[in-house]
């Protein structure tokens, strides 16, 4: 492991007991990598929130505007956002009591991983759920 926010056994606990999903990022566009990551989800048994500011429905799941207009318990938030606008919704996270963070692929903010892992949420950076999964998910 060249760095914390890789750790399998994270990986593995994210995936394993992570229900629902709050995929801020996520839109109507089937060319944008959230809509794609959010359907494999969707198809492993997750419960994928769209979070955008449009609010629309994605895969069938009605979309909120910000994390904290979510009406119900979020297990994890799933950024789909560039590194310097990552930490905020990873510290939104943390307000709302989810229990984990991950930021997609190339999305790295070490501070925001300080933050919140100290807060005591398992963080996962730089990765893909999808690509995690056939080494780590749940069989």
């Amino acid at each position: 492991m060249s760095e914390p926010w890789g750790d399998p056994e994270k990986i593995r606990r994210v995936l394993a007991t992570g229900g629902t999903w709050a995929v801020v990022g996520l839109s109507n566009s089937p060319a944008r990598a959230a809509y794609g990551v959010a359907k494999f989800l969707q198809q492993r048994g997750k419960r994928i929130v769209p979070v955008h500011p449009d609010a629309e429905v994605v895969h069938g799941e009605q979309g909120y505007a910000s994390l904290a207009d979510i009406p119900f318990p979020v297990d994890v938030v799933d950024v789909f956002r560039r590194s310097e606008a990552a930490g905020e919704f990873a510290d939104q996270a943390v307000e709302i009591g989810a229990k984990a963070v991950w930021f997609q692929l190339d999305v790295v903010d070490e501070a925001a991983y300080e933050r919140v892992t100290a807060a005591g949420l398992d963080v996962v950076m730089d990765r893909c759920p999808a690509i995690e999964w056939s080494a780590h998910g749940p069989r």
